[in-house]
């Protein structure tokens, strides 16, 4: 089942995509009888996706999807984890050396944006080296800690696109920085799609691409992470407990420079596109 929050005649609700077009949830509870969730992340917490996708058979989706307008699935999120240098190309494009264990950090709210948004860099005089990476995300379906590697996909509700930025000028000069270098506001954004668990039959075999200028800049398979996804997955239930929505984004094959003007994409066939243009904010005053 692929999921997605839209924008439609004036109303913001979760849907289903099926075949270019959206089945609104509200329709389906309409036709069905039904009452689930009409936003993505209270669906997610709900446990209820499964009975979700029994009740959709058969039910056509009218909206045509060049209609509405996809927006993020939700802003809110407990907490997002990314992984940095997961991929040898990207350590060896930043000339760094992979770590043995996964190299982590965070996201905060304040730096999302909407997918087919902006990503608004920095006035220069704060960074002029900004790269942006296209990655694989998983999103938590159950609170869950401590979890063992073979049961990490019973926790798991599905999968995303993710675009995370970084300041490379800021991580340069200190990699005790890298807090910094990703928080800036519109350096992160997931989605607009987010694919259930039972779509992909095999996460390994899945091509993370980056989309620089309609050009593909770097590709890589997930197979080839120095740490896959449910590995992480296990590795970071060590440290806190995940709560159903949280996203955990594994890394990108190799960040493309980007400057303003130019647009860039996340792509994954089977998961998803994520798509943004570049632009700059003006040093206030």
């Amino acid at each position: 089942m692929r999921l997605c929050t839209f924008e439609y005649s004036g109303a913001t609700e979760a849907g289903i995509l099926k075949d270019g077009k959206v089945l609104p949830i509200s329709q389906l509870n309409s036709k069905r009888g039904a009452n689930f969730p009409l936003a993505l992340l209270p669906l997610i917490r709900s446990d209820e996706a499964p009975a979700l996708s029994a009740l959709a058979q058969g039910v056509e989706a009218e909206i045509p999807l060049e209609d509405v307008r996809l927006r993020i699935p939700y802003a809110n999120p407990g907490k997002v984890w990314c992984i940095g240098l997961n991929y040898r190309s990207h350590a060896e494009d930043l000339s760094e050396v992979q770590p043995e264990e996964p190299g982590s950090f965070m996201k905060p709210s304040s730096s999302f944006f909407e997918p087919g948004g902006a990503i608004e860099l920095p006035p220069e005089d704060l960074t002029s080296d900004v790269d942006a990476e296209g990655e694989l995300a998983l999103v938590f379906g159950k609170r869950c800690r401590d979890v063992p590697l073979e049961e990490v996909p019973s926790v798991l509700f599905g999968y995303t696109t993710t675009l995370d930025m970084t300041a490379l000028d800021i991580l340069a000069r200190n990699t005790r920085y890298l807090q910094r270098s990703k928080s800036f506001d519109t350096f992160f954004s997931f989605g607009p799609v987010i694919v259930t668990a039972d779509e992909i039959d095999d996460v390994d075999a899945l091509e993370v691409q980056t989309i620089h200028n309609s050009a593909v800049f770097s590709r890589d398979f997930v197979s080839n992470m120095r740490h896959r996804p449910f590995k992480l997955a296990a590795f970071h239930s060590r440290v806190m407990t995940f709560e159903p929505g949280d996203i955990l984004s594994t890394g990108c094959p190799k960040g493309a420079r980007i400057k303003p003007g130019d647009t860039v994409e996340a792509r994954i066939d089977g998961v998803g596109q994520l798509r943004a243009r570049v632009t700059r904010r003006q040093a206030a005053g």
